[in-house]
């Protein structure tokens, strides 16, 4: 074990320039990683917390309406608005259905714009529609409630917050796997590098290493020395990149987000130290596979 450790220092001190290299771009590429990791972990808390909420808005007409079921100068009569209820009830994806009056939207209306009077005055009871807000069993599940009242008499439009919804994910999702692909590349320069590194410390001592394969030392023995010097760069760069996340959580995600933006369940340590765990997972095999392949060739006598 002497001999390991000995050989160890000797290979990390000879190297000590391309090891702090290997350091830095590991402890970049896994903050890149593990960045992406909570990215991914933070939409999906997005998705559960607002696709729960999700409401089906149906709007009635009224009698400035210009829709294709409605009548011009009419508004939408007592029995079509009891179809559209009925047939809202009635759809098995239809957890609730709430009625707004155009008097019930207009107070709304006026409590969300009371800090803006231009915009009070812009508006009327008479400019406000009458609508059913529904709430879905699954809000994954919310075509087949559009179509069923999409083109009842009395409906003007049909309005579905996914729409809005979508695109803001679908570009989170992009930033998220962004980040990931870039801290695969990241990674995939770490591998390369640790593999130039271990070889050619490897060369170095190939005279040695030829020595000890004749007097019969094993493969294990052999490598033992170069396998702890990548895993010393590994974890190095993967507890830095540890550290950061951890800085991150805590002065921006703890200490800005969580005080100045409260309607969002922002992510947890539990979620920080997930990713943690993934980077030491994946900063042990980036050390361990090509350290493998870069002393193969030297193994043989």
């Amino acid at each position: 074990m002497r001999h390991t450790l000995t050989e160890t220092w000797s290979g990390l001190r000879r190297n000590a320039s391309m090891t702090l290299a290997v350091v830095v771009t590991m402890w970049v590429s896994l903050t890149l990683f593990g960045a992406g990791l909570l990215v991914a972990q933070q939409v999906e808390r997005l998705k559960d917390d607002w696709y729960d909420k999700v409401e089906i808005s149906v709007f009635l007409c009224v009698e400035a309406s210009r829709g294709e079921n409605c009548v011009q100068g009419e508004a939408a009569t007592n029995a079509q608005r009891a179809d559209v209820e009925q047939a809202l009830k009635a759809n098995p994806e239809v957890a609730e259905v709430f009625y707004e009056t155009r008097e019930q939207a207009y107070q709304q209306f006026r409590e969300y714009y009371a800090d803006n009077e231009s915009i009070l005055k812009s508006a009327s009871v008479e400019m406000m529609q009458d609508s059913f807000r529904v709430k879905l069993k699954n809000p994954e599940e919310f075509q087949g409630v559009v179509s069923a009242v999409k083109g009842m008499p009395g409906v003007e439009q049909v309005q579905d917050l996914r729409k809005i919804l979508d695109p803001m994910f679908a570009w989170l999702n992009l930033a998220r796997w962004a980040t990931v692909g870039l801290s695969a590349l990241l990674l995939l320069a770490a591998a390369l590098q640790i593999g130039n590194t271990i070889r050619l410390a490897a060369y170095s001592r190939r005279r040695e290493i030829g020595i000890m394969r004749l007097v019969g030392a094993s493969n294990w023995y052999i490598m033992l020395p170069f396998l702890l010097e990548s895993l010393i760069a590994a974890v190095g760069g993967a507890l830095l990149a540890c550290l950061t996340l951890a800085a991150v959580q805590q002065f921006v995600i703890v200490g800005r987000a969580e005080m100045e933006i409260r309607t969002v369940r922002w992510i947890d340590w539990s979620n920080v130290g997930w990713a943690m765990a993934s980077i030491a997972l994946v900063a042990v095999v980036l050390s361990v596979i090509p350290t493998l392949i870069a002393t193969r060739r030297f193994l043989r006598v």
